[in-house]
């Protein structure tokens, strides 16, 4: 049995273990997955991209001549998320240098078929496709304040809640889930925000299945979408900027409706894992799972 290569990256610090496993012989577990993206006993991730051959993946096979990459994405918890913003973007990068794909990839995810752009200044562009507002009343505890939020897929659930400065967002703590009065049915990414400047958003974010992020490329988008609706700009065609911890992105919301997200993208380091880690997950169900990382029989 060959390997499987591993590399990490990132695209905003929002970081990520890539997986090529272009055949589709890894049976990506809940456990695999959150032993990978254990930061201390593993190697540290907010999520796990897998690249499979669209053409080996039955449900999605259909569109592997347009799309022939599939991106297999999971939360750092091991649970499935329909898309994500950031990990696309490493995702193309990956391939990209690798010289599997062209400048203008698409690539097939659980959230439709996305056309990407790969720009000479680094950075990479995606169409994340059509904003949904959800007609959903939810509020959001901060301090001692209930706020109203927009309800918006991207295609994954965010609720975006405006704070009313800086302060405010520094001072928010995110190390436990947000307290929400009448959630998603299949939960939410919280989004908090800040108008700066004219079309300029600071954003900090709390992920379902992963607590608070350095960026959310989704929630990015959602952001701005949100924040554009309520200000009645939307479909303009004009860039917007929004800062994250981990750096900045900027979103474009077309006349067609469709919504673009453009920023940088980082393959840090090729990864090798050594046989003895993975013998050593005894919580791993079945070690057939995990077996084709290293090229070991189980």
């Amino acid at each position: 049995m060959h390997a499987v290569r591993l590399a990490k990256g990132h695209g905003t610090e929002n970081d990520f273990v890539v997986i090529a496993d272009l055949d589709n012989e890894v049976e990506l577990t809940a456990e695999l997955v959150r032993a990978l993206c254990d930061r201390r006993a593993g190697i540290g991730a907010d999520g796990v991209l897998r690249i499979v051959r669209t053409e080996h993946v039955s449900d999605y096979a259909t569109s592997a001549e347009r799309a022939p990459f599939f991106m297999d994405y999971r939360n750092a918890d091991g649970s499935l998320a329909q898309m994500c913003g950031n990990g696309v973007r490493v995702f193309v990068r990956y391939l990209h240098q690798a010289g599997m794909v062209d400048d203008a990839p698409v690539i097939a995810t659980r959230g439709g078929l996305k056309p990407t752009w790969v720009s000479d200044d680094g950075l990479i562009t995606v169409d994340m496709g059509i904003a949904e507002f959800l007609d959903h009343t939810a509020t959001v505890q901060v301090g001692d304040e209930t706020l109203p939020s927009s309800a918006v897929l991207m295609p994954n659930p965010h609720l975006v809640v405006t704070l009313h400065d800086d302060a405010a967002l520094d001072a928010l703590d995110l190390s436990a889930q947000p307290v929400v009065d009448h959630p998603l049915p299949e939960g939410q990414n919280v989004e908090y925000i800040v108008r700066r400047e004219d079309r300029l958003l600071g954003m900090r974010v709390h992920e379902r299945g992963v607590g608070e992020t350095k960026s959310c490329g989704t929630g990015i988008c959602a952001a701005v979408v949100a924040t554009a609706n309520a200000e009645s700009v939307q479909r303009d065609g004009l860039p917007w900027r929004v800062q994250v911890p981990g750096g900045e992105c900027t979103v474009t919301w077309r006349p067609d409706d469709h919504v673009l997200l453009t920023g940088p993208a980082v393959i840090v380091a090729d990864i090798e894992l050594r046989p003895e880690w993975v013998r050593q997950l005894d919580s791993i169900e079945s070690l057939s799972a995990v077996s084709a990382l290293v090229g070991v029989s189980p």
